[in-house]
Parts: structure tokens; C-alpha cells; sequence
């Protein structure tokens, strides 16, 4: 049996913490150095140490440029496959909590494919108005043909795996989704003969979660290994090579993030477009970092949940987002390197191939899976096409510097959907967008009484 309340009370420690304030004096007083700082630091740093290293060819700075910048990502793909498979697990379980959740799915759905379809046409204007693949010097000669290639036969029949272990092992995140899928919906035919493995699941997530943030916070670092690997490997003159190409996947990732995106909010969800920002940019400027939409997902999560969004909701969106939702990878950049390459292989392309290519980023975009890199989706687009696929190999030694800002724009988006349909359904919480943070990697939520049976909060 609980204590009488006035145990409570009168105990001294209770009292003491609960009256004094010089006891949190020093909490208050303490310099803490905000993430958004410590990556711009990071990344100041990762121009100069890739610039020494290549302008004095100090090969040792390279290197361990190189095996910084690999480690964090190591780091961050080790959680995927198990992240993505629990995520989506228990956002599908999360559902039957939500009220509409049928009307909610389809509607998230509808949204991811209204903004793909938006994107691509961005990417397709841009494209026709700059021509990219025009006075670059580079020529058919030049290509090379991926390793790994996209067709739609293999995206269909690579959906389901042959067992249980290759997904994992081999990271087909396509394949650990199926997975997740039967299994979310397994469970909720069960009933409450699941619950023991669903909270399980729960758990597990949470570790996942918390082991991840782990890596997080170690962002700063893997930008200085990242970004000084991209400078001190490839330098300023590649760049000046694709330059006009390499405009133009900025330009169009920035006008569908800052033009198209603040568009939406004011006039389909009636929100502020700046409080969106706010609130979402400790997740865009880890993704432009880490160039991985799964990786980002635990930070994306969080401050969509910060913007108002019902954690239900957005336990299903968002790890639904990082795997299918790509405006920057599946729609702006395939539309764009179409052109380019067409271009370059003196292809014409017409009102068809324009119209295969939306086709394609809207109902093919899962083939990026969230992760680093667009190959198998730009692949996938090129044999739509009839383009050759050795038109790859020109744009690989640009992709690292490209799928930063195409990443970033992914995990805006990702965050943009659940708002918008939480705001359009009635159920997004105004007062939390209004007061939504942009310091969620430093400061935890405010604690709040919460009964035993509420959700753990992603842990900070």
C-alpha cells in the first residue's frame, strides 16, 4: 500500500529539492555549446583538414579523415536494420490506438505522393531551363556502369526475401520492412496474445533508440570525417565540373524545402512556416550530416512529436517517412541526372520520358530505402528511360557532396506530412507547435507528472 501523501510532504529530501532553488543554481549557470553549433563547427573544420590534406597531400590527415567519417557511418547503419524493423513493427501495432487510423494512413500516403509528384516537377523545370549536362567536357566515354543496378522486376521481386536472416545481414531495408509489415499486422489479428511481443518490441526500440542517440551525439565528429574526406578526395575543381548540375540539385531541393514546403504549411495546414523550421532543424541538419534518412529517424520522430504531432501518429509516420519518402533522393535528383545524362549520351527526351519519370518517383521512391546514396533509385529511373546505366558512373564521384542537401530535404518532408495530416484531421496539438524548440539534441523535455501507463518519451 502507497504512503499517506503527507509522507510525501514532509520528507526532508522532497522538501529540499522542491525548495530549494540554489540547488539547480549550478545547472543553470554551466556553458553548454548548442549541437547546431558543434556541427557547423564540424564542418568548418572538415573544409580546412580536407583542404590541407589534399593542397599539402598530407596522406596521413587523409586517411584518418577517411576512417572517421567510415566509422560514424558504420556506426549509424548498425542500428538500422534492427531500428527499421522494430520501428515499423510497432508503428503499425501503434495505429489501432489512433481513432481513423485507415483515414490517417491513407492520407499520409496521398501527401508523400502530392509532394514526390511536386518535386519531380521542380526537378524536371530546373532541368530543361539550365541544361546540366552542356559544356561539362565530359563525354559518353566517360561512364561507367554501377555495381548495383534498379529495374522494376527486381524491385517487385526483391520486396520479399528468400528467409529471415539475408535482410538483415545484407541491410534490404525494402525486404525488413515486408518483414515488419506481415509482422505489425500479425500482431494485430492476435490481439492481445501478441502483447507480450509487442512490448518487447517496445523495449527494444527504446534501447535501439537510445543506443542510436548514442551515435547522435557523436554527428560533430563524423561531419569532420565526412566532409573533410568529400574536400581532401575530390577538392573544388570536381565541383567546379558539375557545377551547373550540382546548382541545380541545391537550388531545386532549396526551393521545394524553403518555397514549396512553407507553402503547404500556410495554406493546407494554417500553421506557421517558421515555427515548422524551428522546431524541425535539429533533424535536417543532422541528415544533411549523416546522409541518412533511417539514421536521422529517432531525432525526426522527436521533434515532429515536439511540432504537435500525436505520438501514435507519428510512431507510424515518420519511421513509414524514412523508408518511402524521399523528395530529395526519388524525385528531384533522378529528374535532374535524367537530363543530365540524356544530355551528355545525346538522348532526346520527350513528353513520355518526362511523364515516366514522375511516374517512377512517385511509386518507385521506396527503392532508396533511406539510406546514403540514390544509385538504385537513379538506376531504376535510367532503365524506365531506355538511358545507359554507364551514365552513373559519371555522377558517383559528386554524389557524396549532392546527397547531403538531397538528404535534408528527405527528412523535411518526412516531418512535414504528419503535420500537415495532423493539422487537416483536427488532431495536431497548436499550443506545442507554437512553443516547439530548435534545441532538441540539448535540452530534454520539461518533466512533467505522467501516470505509469503513459509512453516512454524517446529518450534525450
Amino acid at each position: 500500500m502507497a504512503p499517506p501523501p503527507s509522507v510525501f510532504v514532509r520528507h526532508p529530501r522532497s522538501v529540499s529539492v522542491s525548495a530549494s532553488p540554489q540547488a539547480q543554481a549550478p545547472a543553470k549557470a554551466s556553458f553548454k555549446f548548442p549541437f547546431w553549433a558543434q556541427i557547423i563547427t564540424g564542418l568548418v573544420l572538415g573544409v580546412l583538414f580536407g583542404w590541407i590534406a589534399r593542397s599539402q597531400d598530407v596522406s596521413w590527415l587523409a586517411t584518418t579523415l577517411e576512417k572517421t567519417g567510415d566509422i560514424f557511418v558504420q556506426l549509424l547503419k548498425l542500428a538500422i536494420a534492427p531500428l527499421v524493423f522494430f520501428a515499423i513493427l510497432v508503428s503499425i501495432t501503434n495505429l489501432r490506438k489512433v481513432n481513423n487510423a485507415a483515414r490517417l494512413a491513407s492520407r499520409t500516403l496521398l501527401w508523400f505522393m502530392i509532394t514526390s509528384l511536386i518535386a519531380v516537377g521542380i526537378g524536371i523545370a530546373i532541368g530543361l531551363l539550365t541544361d546540366p549536362g552542356s559544356g561539362t567536357g565530359l563525354t559518353a566515354a566517360d561512364g561507367k556502369e554501377p555495381k548495383k543496378t534498379g529495374s522494376w522486376i527486381d524491385f517487385l521481386t526483391g520486396i520479399v526475401p528468400t528467409d529471415i536472416v539475408t535482410p538483415f545481414t545484407e541491410l534490404k531495408v525494402l525486404q525488413i520492412v515486408f518483414l515488419a509489415v506481415v509482422a505489425g499486422i500479425a500482431a494485430l489479428q492476435l490481439g492481445g496474445k501478441a502483447q507480450p511481443v509487442l512490448d518487447l518490441a517496445e523495449s527494444v526500440l527504446e534501447l535501439l533508440q537510445k543506443a542510436l542517440w548514442w551515435v547522435i551525439r557523436l554527428a560533430p565528429i563524423g561531419t569532420v570525417g565526412l566532409i573533410g574526406t568529400a574536400i581532401a578526395t575530390y577538392g573544388w575543381e570536381l565541383i567546379g565540373k558539375y557545377a551547373t548540375f550540382t546548382a541545380d540539385v541545391y537550388i531545386g531541393c532549396a526551393l521545394v524545402m524553403f518555397g514549396v514546403y512553407p507553402l503547404l504549411l500556410a495554406t493546407v495546414a494554417k500553421v506557421s512556416p517558421l515555427q515548422f523550421f524551428k522546431g524541425a532543424w535539429p533533424a535536417i541538419q543532422l541528415a544533411f550530416v549523416s546522409r541518412s534518412s533511417v539514421g536521422t529517424m529517432p531525432v525526426t520522430q522527436k521533434v515532429t512529436e515536439r511540432l504537435g504531432v500525436p505520438k501514435e501518429y507519428a510512431s507510424f509516420a515518420v519511421p513509414f517517412g524514412a523508408t518511402t519518402k524521399m523528395d530529395g533522393c526519388a524525385a528531384i535528383y533522378p529528374a535532374l541526372a535524367a537530363i543530365f545524362i540524356a544530355q551528355i549520351f545525346d538522348v532526346q527526351l520527350g513528353i513520355k520520358e518526362y511523364l515516366l519519370i514522375a511516374f517512377v518517383s512517385v511509386i518507385g521512391s521506396a527503392a532508396t530505402a533511406g539510406l546514403t546514396g540514390a544509385t538504385v533509385m537513379l538506376t531504376l529511373t535510367l532503365s524506365t528511360l531506355g538511358l545507359p546505366l554507364a551514365g552513373v558512373g559519371l555522377l558517383m564521384a559528386i554524389d557524396p557532396i549532392l546527397d547531403m542537401m538531397r538528404t535534408a530535404t528527405n527528412v523535411a518532408g518526412q516531418a512535414l506530412v504528419p503535420v500537415i495530416v495532423s493539422a487537416r484531421e483536427g488532431i495536431l496539438d497548436k499550443e506545442a507547435y507554437a512553443s516547439a524548440s530548435a534545441s532538441a539534441l540539448d535540452e530534454p523535455a520539461p518533466a512533467t507528472p505522467a501516470a505509469k501507463s503513459d509512453p516512454v518519451p524517446v529518450p534525450a
